[in-house]
């Protein structure tokens, strides 16, 4: 894949515009403007007076808008300061504003051209190195169109050029600028300006914002935001139901377990995302009678360097009756809980399937692994399915709990790994029962257990001696690199800090971490990993991508990108939600008209206001403050309160 680590990625899916820091769109490796995967427009280079203007500062203004500023020397110049600067706004749609300023004492007379090209090529054939030429234009109406096997791009301009030249594709101006005078000229791409939209419908998500004395925090917050809004689509067939995209720009569409977990960290934004995001995957589950019914399908993928090379996909059917579950304590109405319920009951159904006669979850592979973190997916997807379960009146309730029993017990004895260090969770067990003990982020999903009735939390699958051992691990320099949690530890064979699973910094993972181990109560631990991502957020201009490189913290260093990350990507955008999220505690239960708080005592960003979330589906409003005291401050009517 081209490397993306050093663009500016503008998005409003299917929308997406890459830039270099520059501004200029050279059609060089992925630059250009995107909409449904296709490139529109790959060259954009713009002279005035006949002179590449000089980059000064590129950089993000908003999620789906970047802001380049460059000045331009001429043959007057008589000193040091250039008496034209030049601002260009970039949009996710292709809509650009160039507008020129004059500092001079006199009236300037510049002749601007912008010439254009586009390939028309599909994003998978440019990463893979297959664009093809750029193709010949034709003038249209006030720009340049393309055509090619059915695809075709518009660029207008406004003001309209005082030439078109279709060979070159080129558009010329001549501008009058009188002293202090300003001219701007707006180029739009296949649409008007106007019809630019975020995806999806803006309330799905609330309105939300976050205050603290460390500024860090409202600037995570207020862009993890503005970023999960921007990777906000429509279902194609049902337009009222919005997902989140997995990342731009490689996964621009739907990955079912990320749009679930991505929904179910973003759950103090209001429900309605779950909704929609369980009703769009309800969609896809497979039915009839064969072994996969009821599964959700999901892609393969990579497991890193210690287990079979694929993942099988059956996270989403895991996660479904999890985010219902959980939704439902957030305040989901009960006309959608009783829409979704069938389709998790299936989810359920296809588990205790699955699991057979054991009490593991095998991977549904020929002779695969029982890996850990499935383990835990499986055993918290049994305990809050069999809770929801028997709150809607519905069978199975026992069976589940009796199965997560078993499960639980035959963990502790085959999973638990003893050394010379204390012990630690297998990464899986091989076909023949084996542990495979390397240390990896994989197991942070065991102190993940979800949320019951009464602010309570399921029981996990580690005994409370097992979960302190964890705790101690994660902190350790070997899985805690200084500016997040490592996927594989640094002293296990197969290392890479770059590894996506063998070593690398997944922000979602370490929002996992950091929450299981404040609510397990090793809040030093969890404040560590916190700080560390926030160092990061800060250096990455607060979007965190998906992941990047996993090397130790030093002295005046900074996190090394990974080149092929996604940025921004809904887990990681969703995970700076929850990470603040974390440090108020809020484990509401919506249908017994009560909210409890665990924060973390320590505050270790000062004190933190959280305002605008939705419990229960009206505004909700808390705060934590210095000494680790929780004050709400709105709250729908009749909620009960209590820490």
């Amino acid at each position: 894949m081209p490397p993306v680590h050093a663009s500016l990625i503008c998005v409003a899916v299917p929308f997406l515009a890459i830039s270099a820091e520059h501004g200029q769109l050279t059609g060089e490796g992925l630059e250009g403007v995107y909409r449904s995967g296709r490139r529109l427009l790959s060259r954009c280079r713009l002279l005035v007076a006949g002179r590449e203007p000089v980059a000064v500062q590129g950089r993000q203004v908003s999620a789906d808008r970047a802001r380049f500023v460059s000045i331009v020397r001429t043959a007057s110049d008589g000193g040091p300061d250039p008496d034209i600067s030049v601002e260009r706004l970039r949009y996710a749609d292709g809509t650009e504003r160039i507008t020129l300023r004059s500092a001079a004492g006199r009236h300037l007379r510049l002749p601007v051209e912008i010439s254009l090209g586009t390939d028309l090529a599909e994003l998978s054939a440019i990463a893979a190195g297959r664009s093809g030429p750029e193709l010949p234009a034709s003038v249209h109406a006030a720009g340049l169109r393309w055509t090619s096997a059915g695809a075709q791009a518009v660029i207008t301009a406004d003001p309209p050029p005082d030439d078109a030249l279709a060979s070159a594709g080129l558009l010329r101006w001549e501008l009058e600028l009188a002293p202090g005078a300003s001219r701007t000229i707006e180029l739009r791409t296949g649409r008007d300006r106007s019809a630019r939209t975020s995806g999806g419908p803006a309330t799905v998500l609330a309105p939300a914002r976050a205050e603290a004395d460390d500024p860090r925090a409202e600037a995570l917050f207020g862009t993890s935001l503005d970023d999960l809004r921007a990777l906000l689509l429509r279902a194609p067939a049902h337009p009222c139901d919005a997902y989140l995209a997995a990342g731009a720009p490689w996964r621009c569409g739907l990955a079912p377990a990320e749009a679930l977990w991505a929904a179910r960290m973003a759950l103090p934004l209001g429900t309605r995302l779950a909704a929609d995001t369980l009703r769009t995957l309800a969609r896809t589950q497979l039915t009839g009678s064969g072994r996969d019914s009821g599964r959700i399908p999901g892609p393969l993928r990579a497991a890193g360097p210690h287990l079979p090379p694929s993942c099988t996909g059956m996270e989403a059917t895991l996660a479904f009756p999890v985010v219902l579950a959980e939704a439902r304590r957030w305040g989901l109405p009960e006309r959608d809980v009783e829409e979704l319920l069938p389709a998790a009951e299936r989810c359920l159904g296809w588990l205790r399937s699955a699991a057979g006669d054991g009490a593991l979850l095998p991977e549904p592979l020929p002779a695969g692994p029982r890996r850990c973190e499935t383990q835990a997916h499986a055993h918290r997807a049994a305990l809050l399915g069999a809770e929801l379960l028997a709150e809607c009146g519905r069978v199975g309730a026992d069976g589940l709990r009796e199965w997560a029993g078993a499960l639980r017990r035959r963990f502790r004895e085959a999973f638990w790994f003893e050394d010379r260090a204390g012990g630690r969770p297998a990464a899986a067990l091989s076909p023949d029962g084996r542990p495979m003990p390397c240390l990896g982020s994989g197991a942070v999903h065991l102190l993940d257990t979800g949320l019951l009735g009464s602010g309570r939390l399921a029981a996990g699958l580690l005994d409370g001696a097992q979960t302190e051992q964890l705790a101690r691990l994660l902190g350790s320099p070997a899985m805690d690199s200084g500016w997040g949690l490592r996927s594989l530890g640094s002293r296990e064979p197969g290392y890479n800090p770059f590894g996506h699973r063998g070593g690398a910094v997944r922000v979602h993972e370490t929002a996992v971490a950091v929450a299981g181990l404040a609510a397990a109560g090793y809040e030093k631990e969890a404040c560590a990993l916190l700080r560390g991502v926030l160092d990061a957020a800060e250096t990455f201009g607060h979007r965190l991508p998906e992941m990047y490189a996993g090397e130790q913290r030093t002295a005046g260093g900074a996190p090394l990108p990974h080149p092929a990350a996604c940025r921004p990507a809904a887990v990681s955008a969703a995970a700076g939600i929850h990470l603040l999220a974390t440090l108020a505690g809020i484990r509401p239960d919506a249908p017994a008209g009560t909210v409890a708080f665990t924060p973390v005592r320590s505050a270790p960003l000062g004190a933190l206001q959280l305002s605008e979330l939705r419990v229960a589906g009206e505004p909700f409003a808390v705060r934590v403050s210095r000494l680790g005291l929780v004050m709400v401050e709105e709250a729908a009517d009749g909620l009960q309160l209590g820490v």
